[in-house]
């Protein structure tokens, strides 16, 4: 279904405008600039890198197809914090905002097909499209909750629980991401995931 979605450049450009419209009203007019304007495409083969830790990000991405993982590195080890999947944005985002080189690395975790726009671009067209601009602040403010209640949840829950939450508020997380880049994100084990999956089931 998704490679059919991309095969046709408008239906592809279509479901970019509906992420949008689940925000804010758009005219067809602001629509049809928003397809006209975010069109540069982007390929990825799977472990390929979106950005690597210190360059700066000048790109918005949508996601058309395939899933990413956002991580750092610490010590000897690659902090998984956040994934991407389709029909979703994603880019670094501390690097987007203020200029800076990035502390992230973004890495495709199978062959990905994206929609880009530059962040002059982007920003060009959030002042031509009011509307967009509230839309952007929404993202940004749910980002910013979502972190809140991750670091909540990483303080004051059992990994049991961690899992618990991440499994009823994003399921589909566990059909599309490799386990070990769950527990990572989970700050656990990987050991630790398949003994609670294995309970949960049994």
């Amino acid at each position: 279904m998704a490679e059919a979605l991309y095969s046709t450049n408008m239906m592809a450009e279509d479901r970019l405008t509906r992420l949008f419209f689940s925000k804010v009203k758009i005219s067809e007019d602001s629509a049809s600039l928003l397809r006209a304007t975010w069109r540069e495409k982007i390929s990825l083969k799977r472990n390929q890198f979106l950005i690597r830790k210190g360059q700066v990000e000048h790109r918005l991405y949508f996601i058309l197809e395939g899933t990413l993982r956002i991580y750092f590195p610490k010590d000897d080890e690659e902090i998984c914090v956040g994934f991407g999947y389709p029909d979703t944005l994603i880019c670094s985002f501390p690097s987007f905002i203020k200029g800076l080189p990035s502390d992230y690395y973004i890495q495709s975790l199978s062959s990905c097909k994206l929609l880009a726009i530059g962040k002059k671009d982007f920003e060009a067209l959030t002042k031509k499209i009011p509307s967009l601009q509230t839309a952007w602040r929404l993202f940004l403010e749910e980002a910013l909750l979502g972190k809140i209640e991750r670091e909540t949840e990483m303080l004051t829950y059992t990994p049991k629980e961690r899992f618990e939450i991440l499994k009823k508020r994003s399921p589909h997380v566990f059909e599309l991401i490799p386990k070990k880049y769950i527990a990572s994100y989970l700050r656990m084990a990987p050991e630790t995931l398949s003994r609670i999956t294995a309970k949960r089931i049994s």
